[in-house]
């Protein structure tokens, strides 16, 4: 069976769980990370040599690091057409907005996350904070364009393409509440925000 190392507080884990979900794959998920440790123990940086998470391990012994390709490699090992797009157009928008996700989205709201979750109230940086909204909102109003054109962000259908960023959106919902309106992405979030695999792997967890 497959194995997920890593926390499911995790964003980086919970692209991966939601993406196993989507495709009915089972798999059974080790906590580390965060509180739990063990990162950095030697069978894990055997592994993984940046003590981060999530860690796929298949029962050959093949592992991989990286959730964005994580996901592309289940998607395509299990010829998934849920998560990847048959179409080679649709699929390299997928990965765009995927490798987006990482550039943009990630860096903007990074310091909104660790700034209003992890941080005290009287240790917290209202400067960077403020600027990580900003820029937010900004990444936020891009997708927001795309999503007036598609249903999805690669195309008319769901696609592992939307999976990093519906985690990201679920963090941006949360933490920035005095938003602008986004109407498409509105509608797009209440989509996937209602597929059971959502549900069941990041609607459950809290941000920690």
């Amino acid at each position: 069976m497959l194995k997920i190392w890593g926390r499911n507080t995790s964003s980086n884990v919970q692209k991966v769980i939601w993406g196993l979900a989507e495709m009915n794959l089972p798999f059974d998920r080790i906590d580390v990370g965060g509180a739990f440790g063990k990162t950095k123990d030697a069978a894990y940086l055997a592994m993984n040599p940046n003590s981060l998470v999530p860690t796929l391990e298949e029962a050959d012994g093949f592992t991989l690091w990286e959730s964005n390709s994580i996901l592309r490699y289940l998607a395509a090992k299990h010829a998934n057409r849920t998560l990847e797009p048959a179409d080679l157009k649709a699929r390299a928008r997928a990965h765009m907005w995927m490798d987006w996700q990482l550039s943009v989205m990630a860096p903007a709201i990074t310091p909104v996350f660790w700034g209003l979750i992890r941080t005290p109230p009287e240790q917290r940086d209202a400067k960077a904070i403020a600027t990580g909204k900003e820029k937010t909102v900004i990444a936020a109003q891009i997708m927001d364009a795309q999503l007036g054109k598609t249903a999805y962000l690669a195309g008319n259908e769901f696609s592992y393409g939307d999976i990093p960023l519906g985690i990201m959106i679920y963090r941006y919902m949360q933490l920035i509440p005095e938003r602008p309106a986004t109407p498409h992405l509105d509608r797009w979030y209440a989509a996937i925000s209602s597929r059971a695999a959502f549900k069941a792997q990041v609607a459950v967890v809290p941000l920690t």
